[in-house]
């Protein structure tokens, strides 16, 4: 059964356009812009489309076409990086120069083997130099396909798809894929590609540096009439935009503001937004989909609430939608990452967390998506939290991702095969990195053979399952000490182990986490002999 079929209404409040908002700050993170770009500019684009007199159609088109008109520049992002390095500061770089002749050129040879050594460089350069043209119309043209794709998928209006065919086309007909120009090019699209420029230049040069950026592109990236409409009213259009709060502002020009998801209609968005993710590295399609039914059924097999079954399952689908604002440059390094690389994969859930955050009614899946890499030791990331603050579904997903993870390529290793990825799982829970309880039903629901349950569930020792006992007759640390011949000290930090592995942070609740385990009265002495 379906993870969320017998959940009707438990989306209640959860709005298609605040999705696809969320979906836009991802966007913003891969284009190397600060959160909330494409919203300003969707807010210029709809203010430009209304001046021009567009109907509510047309302008519907523009609204969504610009929030997610770069959706598909993260699908190349593997190619993309091949090339240019940073793929994401390639693409930052863009916003300031015109895209076409000398000067983009120049910007693409800078960026060419960028941190090479000198020789490799100049080889690469000089290949560059000879197909250039070929190969960046390539990329282009994938984007523009994978753009209309993503678009239909995520299900809006056919026309948004269709007008993001032509998203790299210019008024002067040097654009690409097809060199399309002029009039041959959706209006829609010529007030989209200003707007997206223009903010840019907003927040850098204020009116006068968007204007300026604008005047100089016309007649050639930019269409003269919208040229036009845009600079006799600029002062209005951007009126604003750098001090309200951007995205209830522009949730108000949604469409579609008003539209709710049932259950179904939700989880379909947001399985939109987990092949989205996995389009950024190419190991790994299918990846955030299968983490998710993994959890589903382990949380089932646990015979975890329907609620809780429903949380995990939208938290795998989305728990990497902040692997987007690190650059593939870092994801596919062969050799030791460095510090600040390093601390930048750090951050990944954290940004997942700040993009999903936003979103009314996912407060609880945001909760677990930014958790999936942390450790019950406290040896994970991005905060290093303890077992005593992870909740039995964040241990679950945990054990999930991790078991995904070791079934994908690697720059460092091939993948796992099913039972290497095992073998790897069950290490990290007797190492005390994943909970034990939780690997093991995340590799029953994989389909692996697994014992029958030990009765030091938790990946509890047997010294530990003594310390329990001890405590769960109220004994103090010192008394257990005594009882197991051991120093005060040690026995302490016994229980504070225990109490992180069992989730708990005082007597009583380890005390239960006992009972519910067998681990004290005549099931527990029964275990040890």
């Amino acid at each position: 059964m379906h993870p969320t079929r017998a959940l009707h209404g438990s989306t209640a409040g959860l709005r298609r356009a605040e999705l696809l908002a969320a979906i836009s700050l991802a966007i913003d993170l891969g284009l190397g812009q600060p959160m909330e770009h494409m919203l300003r500019s969707s807010l210029i684009a709809t203010r430009l489309a209304e001046r021009m007199g567009l109907d509510a159609q047309r302008r519907a088109t523009v609204y969504y076409a610009n929030l997610v008109g770069w959706i598909g520049c993260h699908a190349d992002s593997h190619e993309l990086s091949g090339l240019f390095g940073d793929d994401i500061a390639f693409r930052a770089d863009t916003y300031g120069v015109d895209m076409t002749g000398l000067p983009f050129l120049r910007l693409m040879l800078g960026h060419v083997g960028r941190g090479l050594p000198g020789w490799e460089r100049a080889i690469r350069t000089t290949s560059f130099l000879l197909t250039a043209r070929n190969r960046v119309a390539a990329l282009i043209q994938s984007h523009c396909t994978s753009a209309g794709v993503l678009s239909d998928r995520m299900g809006l209006d056919r026309q948004v798809g269709e007008a993001l065919t032509c998203i790299f086309e210019r008024w002067d007909g040097r654009g690409m894929p097809k060199g399309v120009g002029g009039e041959s090019i959706p209006l829609e699209i010529h007030i989209v590609r200003l707007a997206d420029v223009a903010e840019v230049h907003l927040r850098s040069g204020g009116v006068e540096g968007a204007l300026e950026v604008v005047r100089a592109r016309r007649g050639t990236q930019f269409a003269p009439t919208v040229v036009d409409a845009f600079e006799r009213d600029a002062a209005a259009i951007l009126d604003g935009l750098l001090d309200i709060d951007v995205w209830t502002a522009a949730l108000a020009r949604a469409p579609d503001r008003d539209r709710t998801l049932d259950s179904g209609e939700a989880d379909e968005l947001l399985r939109a937004m987990a092949d989205f993710v996995d389009l950024k590295c190419p190991c790994s399609p299918g990846y955030s989909r299968g983490v998710a039914d993994l959890a589903a059924a382990a949380a089932r097999s646990m015979q975890m609430p329907s609620a809780d079954v429903v949380r995990l399952y939208r938290a795998g689908l989305v728990h990497g939608l902040g692997r987007l604002g690190v650059s593939n440059h870092i994801w596919e390094k062969k050799g030791k990452l460095s510090t600040a690389e390093w601390e930048r994969v750090r951050m990944y859930p954290y940004l997942t967390g700040r993009i999903l955050s936003r979103v009314s009614g996912l407060e609880s899946v945001v909760s677990l998506a930014t958790r999936h890499e942390e450790r019950i030791d406290g040896s994970g990331f991005p905060r290093g939290v303890t077992g005593a603050e992870l909740t039995a579904q964040d241990r679950l997903l945990a054990a999930a991702v991790a078991y995904h993870q070791l079934l994908e390529p690697r720059p460092q290793r091939p993948a796992l095969d099913r039972t290497g990825a095992a073998e790897q799982l069950k290490q990290e829970a007797r190492a005390g990195h994943l909970d034990a309880e939780s690997v093991q039903a995340v590799l029953a629901a994989a389909g692996h053979r697994v014992p029958r349950r030990s009765p030091y569930s938790a990946g509890l020792t047997a010294r530990e399952v003594e310390v329990l006992r001890l405590v769960a007759q109220g004994r103090s640390n010192r008394e257990i000490a005594a009882e197991l011949f051991i120093a005060e000290k040690t026995a302490r930090n016994h229980v504070e182990r225990v109490y992180a592995k069992l989730g708990v942070s005082n007597r009583t609740q380890a005390s239960l986490a006992a009972i519910d385990r067998g681990l004290v009265g005549f099931a527990g002495e029964a275990a040890t002999r």
